[in-house]
């Protein structure tokens, strides 16, 4: 919190909102972001599912219907923006554009709108949809595969850089002509279009799943596990699971299959399909594992054309900073508070690698008091919607947990969801709400303000907690203080020690007087 409460006005970076218009061979797209460059909000995300590439099997044309309905579509999309006043746009076309007879008759009739198309080669397109799994996936090293409607890309990533790149003509609108019936004919096509990228197979590292079909498979998969989140973002399938929820897939019925949450009637039609070539497709590349990503190619073209120090930045910290300030609090004075509590990180902030626990402790911090911002009695809700269903970028399951129990605790509340425990241990959450309850006391402390956080110190010493506060601000060591203090000391097993002291002395020294009640 602010040194004076309620007068402060937060100096925001103000990043002008950018759309992206993706014209892909069986939706057209238009999606607005703003926020922080390296963790894009989405605010506006509309599609018309066109089918442009549904014909390229027969006719090799984009058909009428589908011309027409798309331009449709962008001719909306264009007045839109200018009515919005949006100016930085990328508008892109892909495999139906690209492979169609009449395609340059087509992005013509773009232009006429006013937008300016840029047709994507197979291997701009796959590059560009890999680098947007680069973006969500720090670090990341494996194979994207981009199952789109006209094609499949496969990229080759390491260390933040693509490197081999190949477009197949296996987009879920052109499987059906492979005949799928003929259970080994199917496989053997397949297969034949694989072999052409023999450098897929010798790729080590997980399979990164990229594309609406590939997260409507996800979502059967955590419905078929009962699992605890509901976005596919960073979900992760062992290949023999994989396989076997694919042989399920191949026979499912469409109509039930869009029952399921997050399958679309659209995508449950593409689904047996996509399943039939996901099996050949692992078994040809034998990946260590899929992930599934919800950054693909519009992700990709914004993350492109960042600077290295932007690309560079933590994409959870930058996310929960342009979310949590948006309420008002700061990321400044969440690293106070992370300071001050530092005692409460395992071994002084050493434990499970370090900068990953002060990494999840500071976004945990600014979020805990972004939950005080809202109202009473949605702080509960708020708490268990930011952190299990928000999209945060590079944030593993289990620490979608951490941040669920800390948040649970710095509202006072220690009986985190028993789901929590499908996600992360009850050595990991019991350290969370440690956490919490530690971001809690130091909210009451003088509102969390930056002269009571200096004027006190916080320390685990052998089997005691000791709080410190300094004479000059000893009318904060009463009550509800002290019963905060007392509860987290019980939650850690630990006597309560509160002195009225200066903060550096030694927090063993019993000279100096406890504070009343204490």
């Amino acid at each position: 919190m602010s040194e004076a409460f309620g007068t402060r006005r937060e100096k925001r970076i103000v990043h002008l909102p950018r759309a992206v218009i993706d014209i892909g061979s069986n939706t057209v797209r238009m999606v607005i972001y703003e926020g922080s460059p390296r963790a894009p909000r989405t605010v506006w995300n509309e599609k018309v599912a066109a089918r442009l590439g549904r014909d390229l099997s027969e006719t090799g044309r984009i058909p009428e219907e589908a011309s027409d309905e798309a331009l449709g579509a962008l001719a909306r999309y264009a007045r839109i923006l200018e009515d919005l006043g949006v100016t930085d746009i990328q508008t892109v076309a892909t495999a139906a554009a690209r492979d169609a007879e009449n395609g340059p008759e087509f992005l013509a009739a773009v232009a006429a709108l006013g937008l300016e198309p840029r047709l994507l080669t197979g291997e701009e397109e796959a590059r560009i949809s890999a680098t947007g799994a680069i973006g969500a996936f720090p670090g990341a090293r494996g194979v994207v595969a981009d199952l789109g409607g006209g094609s499949l890309e496969l990229v080759s990533i390491v260390d933040g850089e693509c490197h081999q790149a190949s477009s197949l003509p296996l987009g879920t609108l052109r499987l059906p002509a492979l005949d799928r019936s003929d259970k080994k004919g199917f496989a053997k096509r397949v297969r034949a279009q694989l072999d052409r990228v023999g450098w897929a197979a010798a790729h080590p590292g997980p399979l990164y799943m990229v594309g609406g079909t590939w997260r409507a498979f996800a979502a059967y998969a955590m419905m078929r596990r009962d699992y605890p989140l509901s976005d596919p973002h960073g979900f992760r399938l062992d290949v023999e699971e994989a396989d076997t929820l694919a042989q399920r897939l191949i026979s499912a019925d469409p109509e039930k299959l869009a029952q399921c949450p997050g399958i679309s009637q659209m995508r449950a039609e593409y689904l047996p399909d996509a399943a039939a070539l996901l099996r050949p497709l692992l078994k040809s590349l034998e990946p260590d594992e899929l992930v599934f990503s919800s950054w693909g190619i519009r992700e990709g073209l914004l993350f492109d054309r960042l600077d290295p120090v932007q690309r560079a930045k933590d994409p959870l910290i930058a996310g929960v900073s342009e979310f949590a300030t948006m309420l008002g609090a700061a990321i400044t004075d969440a690293a106070l508070v992370a300071g001050w509590s530092v005692d409460l990180a395992g071994d002084g902030g050493r434990s499970d690698g370090s900068a990953n626990t002060e990494r999840l402790r500071l976004v945990a911090a600014q979020l805990s008091d972004a939950l005080q911002r809202v109202e009473p009695n949605l702080r509960l809700s708020h708490a268990i919607a930011w952190a299990l269903d928000k999209r945060w970028i590079d944030c593993t399951p289990r620490e979608r947990a951490q941040i669920c129990a800390a948040l649970h605790a710095s509202i006072g509340r220690t009986d985190y969801p028993e789901r929590l425990l499908a996600l992360a241990d009850r050595d990991t959450l019991h350290e969370a709400v440690t956490w919490g309850l530690g971001f809690r006391l130091a909210r009451k402390l003088g509102g969390g303000s930056r002269p009571a956080l200096a004027a006190s110190r916080l320390q685990c010493k052998k089997k005691r907690l000791v709080l410190r506060i300094d004479p000059s601000r000893a009318e904060l060591a009463h009550y509800p203080v002290t019963r905060d203090f007392e509860n987290l000391a019980a939650w850690l097993g630990l006597e309560a020690k509160l002195k009225i002291a200066p903060t550096d002395t030694d927090p063993e020294d019993d000279s100096e007087a406890d504070a009343p009640g204490i």
